[in-house]
């Protein structure tokens, strides 16, 4: 209890001298099933992208720039990529090494996490092609009053993630050795610790106190299987954040392709929002049948007094009714108990001047005067009118 009130005392001490001006009423908050920013609604509208911890510095200013005019309010990525071991004795089991640009996951040499051969454990790369390129992040984010949306790790294996972190240890098991292992766990936890600590120093600020930052989600798409074990990991690890972070909303990150799967996340008490992942190809449904499943995800807030997100959806542009099919989706999300979205995947010009390819998904969503852009901006214009 000494120690505690010593280190509170000290936090105050730092803050005054400091002359930090940030108020708790900077952060967001829920009241019911909405998120508030001083005490006022804020409705979410906002962009994922997957290169902003390992693209250059141009590249994310672009993304930034043009998420500002779309008007997104918010932005959401993940803290990647992870690799082996610098000396190749730990494999890496992904192509750290591929030529190709950030938006097909080209990560130019970037890394955040490794294994230290040494040392006989993770590590952090706290350099330019590490961390100082979340610091970049963050610090520009601020400058656009944009806010983030930060998941802790990545579960594929497109840039290591999750899967990296389990091969350090010889496991080929997918999707419960990472969730269960006790040496993971640790890594885990020390990687959040280390995150939350971190001083920014392009901005002073350290991250669980800086009020860019939206929310924490634990990783994106977790998907531990059995269904108990997801929920039993969420739970756990979602109250260490919270136990060192009393700032910042917590998520899960989990794609919920079920109902049931988003219940079940909003039972936990230290889930302060819950989140669903869409995409109609992938379910095979009909634009009207995913419409149509929108309020069913969207009436656990209300149900569960949480706000509920849809954080990930994208409908291919190989579809002659793409921007129809958004319009409609967005119109009833803002007429729903969701508290907003954030598309899949909003991308910018690369270093060549191009755009990304994109014939896999057909996702990309791009500054260019389409149908489809003046929808979604159509959409945060409406939901930021007064």
């Amino acid at each position: 209890m000494v120690k505690t009130v010593a280190s509170a005392a000290m936090l105050i001490l730092v803050l005054i001298i400091g002359g930090r001006t940030e108020a708790s009423a900077d952060f967001a908050k829920i009241s019911g099933s909405m998120v508030t920013i001083g005490s006022k609604p804020f409705f979410i509208t906002g962009i994922n992208n997957h290169y902003l911890t390992s693209g250059t510095e141009s590249e994310v200013l672009r993304v930034l720039d043009d998420s500002v005019a779309l008007g997104a309010t918010a932005m959401r990525t993940y803290l990647q990529p992870v690799i082996g071991s610098l000396d190749q004795h730990v494999p890496t089991i992904w192509n750290w090494r591929k030529l190709a640009d950030s938006g097909n996951l080209g990560v130019h040499g970037s890394y955040l996490l490794y294994w230290d051969t040494t040392a006989g454990q993770m590590a952090v790369n706290d350099g330019p092609k590490g961390m100082e390129k979340v610091d970049f992040l963050v610090a520009e984010a601020k400058k656009r009053h944009l806010r983030l949306i930060i998941a802790f790790l990545d579960f594929w294996d497109y840039t290591g993630g999750a899967q990296q972190i389990r091969a350090w240890y010889g496991s080929l098991d997918k999707n419960t050795f990472f969730f269960i292992d006790p040496r993971t766990k640790r890594d885990y936890q020390g990687w959040v610790s280390y995150v939350l600590d971190r001083v920014n120093p392009r901005t002073n600020v350290r991250y669980k106190d800086e009020p860019t930052i939206l929310a924490w989600e634990l990783m994106n798409e977790g998907n531990a299987e059995p269904r108990e074990l997801r929920r039993a990991w969420v739970a756990e690890m979602s109250a260490f954040i919270k136990a060192k972070d009393v700032n910042h909303l917590v998520g899960s990150g989990n794609a919920n392709i079920q109902v049931s799967d988003l219940a079940s996340d909003l039972t936990v008490p230290t889930i302060d929002f819950g989140v669903w992942h869409g995409y109609p190809k992938y379910r095979r449904l009909s634009v009207l049948e995913f419409d149509k499943l929108i309020p069913r995800y969207c009436d656990l807030a209300t149900q569960y007094e949480k706000p509920v997100l849809l954080e990930e959806f994208g409908y291919a542009r190989s579809n002659q009714d793409q921007a129809e099919a958004y319009a409609k989706w967005l119109d009833t999300l803002a007429h729903s108990h969701c508290a907003g979205w954030l598309v899949w995947r909003l991308v910018s010009r690369q270093e060549s001047g191009e755009y990304p390819v994109d014939e896999f998904d057909q996702f990309d969503i791009r500054r260019d005067g389409s149908p489809l852009w003046n929808v979604l901006k159509s959409a945060t214009q409406k939901a930021a009118a007064p």
